[in-house]
C-alpha cells in the first residue's frame, strides 16, 4: 500500500458520497482510505458502507463519540490506524481529481510535506454536482463549472490539465507553503515525531500549528496547489468563534517563538490503544 487517504468528517453524508465517488475513480488506486469521523450519527456509516466494495482495501472508519469539535483528537486516533508509511489529508467536503493521489505520491520527498489548496465552489454548485459529473470528471472542466453556478475568475487557473503550466504556477504562487488539512500529505515518521496535532486547539489553524513544528522539526514544504487539485464544497462554519481563533493563535505564537516541535497534548497518548 503506497498511501493512507485520512478523510474528515462530521454529519455531511451527502458531501461524503461526492469525495467518496472522487477517490473511487483515482487513476493511481493502490491507497486506503480511513474516515476520521468527529461523532457523525449513523448515517454516515450507511454511506461509508455503500463504497466499502469499491476500493482495493477496507475502508477504515474511525469514530468517537459526539462532544463538540474534536478534530484533533480523532485525526490523531485515525494516524495511528494507517496502515502506510504516507498519509494525505483532506476533508468530507473536498473532492478530488481523478489524478490526486498519483499527484501526491509522484511529488512525494523526504524531509518534505506537500501543500496544496482547492478551488471554492459556491452552494449551487456545491448541490448541483452529482456523483456521475464527478465518475466523468466533467465536474472539474472550467467550461461546466462556468455554466452551473461559477463566476469567471482567474483562480480557474487552478483547475488546468496542463501539468507544465501547474508546474510554473506551484513556483510563481505567492500563497505560502502550509500543512492544509484539505490538501496536505507527508510522512507518518515526521508526524510522529512533533507527536501529531495538537489536542489543546480546537477550529482555526490547528492544521498550520502542525506544519509550523514540522518546520521548526527540520520539515520542508512543497507547493503542489496547481497539481493535486480538489473541488471544495460549500457549507457553513458555524463552529467558528473569536475566542478559539485568540487561543490557538496564542498557541501558534508561543511555538513559533520557542521553536517546539514535539507537544504534549497529542497522539502519544493512544500508543496503548
Amino acid at each position: 500500500m503506497q498511501l493512507s487517504v485520512i478523510i474528515t468528517t462530521y454529519n455531511s453524508e451527502e458531501w461524503l458520497a461526492k469525495v467518496l465517488e472522487g477517490y473511487c475513480n483515482q487513476t493511481e488506486n493502490n491507497f486506503e482510505v480511513v474516515i476520521a469521523d468527529d461523532g457523525s450519527t449513523e448515517k454516515t456509516k450507511l454511506i461509508i458502507d455503500t463504497f466499502r466494495e469499491k476500493f482495493q482495501y477496507p475502508i477504515q472508519h474511525i469514530w468517537q463519540e459526539d462532544n463538540g469539535f474534536q478534530k484533533c483528537k480523532i485525526l490523531n486516533k485515525a494516524i495511528l490506524k494507517t496502515k502506510s508509511d504516507y498519509l494525505l489529508f483532506t476533508d468530507g467536503d473536498c473532492i478530488p481529481r481523478k489524478d490526486f493521489v498519483a499527484q501526491h505520491l509522484k511529488n512525494k520527498e523526504e524531509g518534505y510535506f506537500l501543500s496544496g489548496g482547492y478551488f471554492k465552489l459556491p452552494m449551487e454548485t456545491s448541490k448541483t454536482i452529482s456523483l456521475e459529473n464527478i465518475k466523468s470528471q466533467q465536474c472539474f472542466s472550467i467550461s461546466w463549472l462556468l455554466k452551473n453556478g461559477v463566476s469567471k475568475s482567474f483562480k480557474l487557473s487552478k483547475l488546468t490539465k496542463i501539468q507544465l503550466f501547474a508546474t510554473f504556477m506551484n513556483w510563481l504562487t505567492p500563497t505560502k507553503r502550509t500543512f492544509n488539512g484539505h490538501n496536505t500529505s507527508c510522512f507518518k515518521k515526521d508526524l510522529l515525531a512533533v507527536n501529531g496535532f495538537n489536542e489543546e486547539m480546537q477550529y482555526g489553524g490547528l492544521d498550520r500549528e502542525v506544519g509550523e513544528r514540522l518546520f521548526n522539526f527540520g520539515i520542508l514544504s512543497k507547493q503542489i496547489r496547481y497539481s493535486a487539485v480538489c473541488l471544495h464544497l460549500d457549507h457553513k462554519r458555524g463552529y467558528a468563534t473569536s475566542e478559539t481563533w485568540t487561543k490557538n493563535n496564542a498557541i501558534r505564537n508561543f511555538n513559533k517563538k520557542h521553536n517546539v516541535t514535539f507537544i504534549e497534548n497529542g497522539l502519544s497518548k493512544y500508543f496503548s490503544e
